[in-house]
Parts: C-alpha cells; structure tokens; sequence
C-alpha cells in the first residue's frame, strides 16, 4: 500500500469478509420479505373464506367474532406491510454498498453481478 491510501485493484481478506457480511444480511432481508408476504396474504385468504362463506351466515349475529377477527386480519396486514417495507429498503442499502464496494475494487467486481 502506498502513501496515499488503497490502490483500486488491491483486495484484502478484510473486503472479502465485508462482502460476505453484507450478502448474509441480504439474504436475512430478502426472508423478511419472503415472510412479510405471507403475513400479508394470511388476512387477504381468510378474508376471501369470509365473502365465500357469507351466505352461510348473518354477519349481524357474528359481529362478536367477526370484529376481532377483522382487526386481527388489519393488525397482520400491517405487520406485512411493514415487513415488506423494511425488508425492500435494507435490500436497496445492501445493493448500494456492494456497488461502492465494486466501484472501488474492480478486482472483485466480475465475481459480484
């Protein structure tokens, strides 16, 4: 290494290692996302089990399960939602730093897509 700081094309163990930090949390968002969607899903079934089965019913002398049973499908739509959100902007972060780290390394860049 010279005085004036890394070279381009110099890679260390310590890079790779970084990299392979960075790819293990992708992968950790990338199951959140996976998992947000399916919570997410979970309320749109049993509300479409609900509409089909509506005629079986009066919706007025179920209120009483019916109610809790739409809050709860509201609070794991947002549970979902959430998790999609933050699942989809750590994957931009971790895409933003390996393509700084590419940028400054080029030696690593053709093993990286």
């Amino acid at each position: 290494m010279s005085a004036e700081g890394p070279q381009k094309d110099a890679v260390s163990p310590e890079i790779f290692s970084e990299i392979q930090l960075i790819l293990a949390e992708k992968r950790t968002s990338l199951a959140t996302l996976r998992t947000g969607i399916a919570v997410f899903a979970l309320p749109l079934s049993v509300l479409g089990v609900l509409v089909a089965t509506s005629k079986y019913y009066e919706p007025a002398q179920v209120l009483h399960f019916l109610l809790p049973l739409l809050g709860l499908s509201g609070a794991l739509a947002l549970l979902g939602t959430f998790l999609v959100i933050q699942s989809i902007r750590h994957i931009r972060r971790h895409d933003r730093l390996i393509r700084n780290l590419k940028q400054k390394y080029s030696a690593i860049a053709e093993y990286l897509q």
